[in-house]
């Protein structure tokens, strides 16, 4: 098993453990007891391991981008190399080509959205962390809702108020008749929908593969420990989770993808009129 899912096992085997048989996972990880609790301005606050995983995640691809930079060289070296070639994708490959000729100004933004996004989801595969941060509902929610503020603003500002709105509500080429019941429609997609499938999407994809993996994890712990011939299909779980490692590894990097790139295509739609 890879070390991920070595240590995954180690962490949750006596949630999965026990005389009365294999337990499957459930949702009290994503809810763990706070390390520090305080108020402030009269709203409670509470700092829980996911928070700290955060922090770390934040942390690190910070020192590494600020590390890839501090010595920047013509001919770059290994650490250099990566950063760059991640933020050429975003700049070249969203900012130019999803946005258009004023995505420019908008790299450094979906750069750091990326990287971030990259990071927290990373660390559901990492030793002894073992859960994304981004599989709380609370924290896609509020990269969405950043989101949805800055396309808006930036639709109003390049548009005016009443021609965005108005092209929000009206589609260009919608017979008079159909608006009744496109414009409510329109409205609700662009308001509400797409913050939220935006936040739903990275968060569901992230929870699910946490649950996978604490399955198949723990049920090589059960087969290896419950001492009966049920040791004899341990492999086979074992081989599961190794898979569903590399899955998820696959959908770390897919997911941070796919929320920078609707992110830079809304901005398309802000920054040029609908026709």
């Amino acid at each position: 098993m890879t070390s991920s899912a070595l240590a995954l096992a180690d962490v949750l085997a006596a949630e999965g453990g026990g005389d009365s048989g294999f337990q499957s996972p459930s949702i009290e990880e994503f809810y763990p007891e706070p390390l520090v609790s305080f108020s402030l301005l009269g709203i409670d606050f509470d700092i829980t391991r996911i928070t700290v995983i955060m922090w770390i995640a934040t942390a690190a691809i910070v020192i590494l981008l600020v590390m890839a930079a501090r010595k920047a060289t013509v001919v770059p070296g290994k650490l250099q190399y990566i950063a760059e070639s991640g933020y050429s994708l975003i700049r070249d490959g969203m900012a130019r080509d999803v946005i258009g000729p004023k995505g420019l100004p908008f790299a450094p933004f979906l750069a750091s959205l990326f990287f971030f996004i990259l990071a927290n989801n990373f660390m559901s595969i990492v030793p002894f962390f073992q859960i994304s941060p981004n599989s709380k509902f609370a924290i896609p929610l509020v990269l969405a809702v950043i989101v949805w503020v800055l396309y808006n603003w930036v639709g109003i500002r390049e548009q005016g108020a009443g021609r965005y709105f108005k092209d929000a509500a009206i589609p260009p080429g919608v017979p008079i008749g159909a608006l009744i019941l496109v414009t409510p429609i329109e409205l609700l997609q662009v308001f509400v929908i797409r913050p939220f499938t935006l936040a739903v999407r990275l968060f569901a994809n992230m929870f699910a593969g946490h649950m996978l993996l604490v399955v198949f994890a723990l049920g090589t712990t059960y087969l290896l420990t419950v001492g009966n011939f049920s040791v004899i299909f341990s492999p086979f779980a074992f081989l599961m989770a190794l898979v569903m490692t590399f899955f998820e590894l696959l959908v770390i990097v897919l997911q941070a993808y796919v929320f920078t790139v609707l992110t830079a295509t809304y901005l398309n739609g802000a920054v040029e009129p609908a026709h």
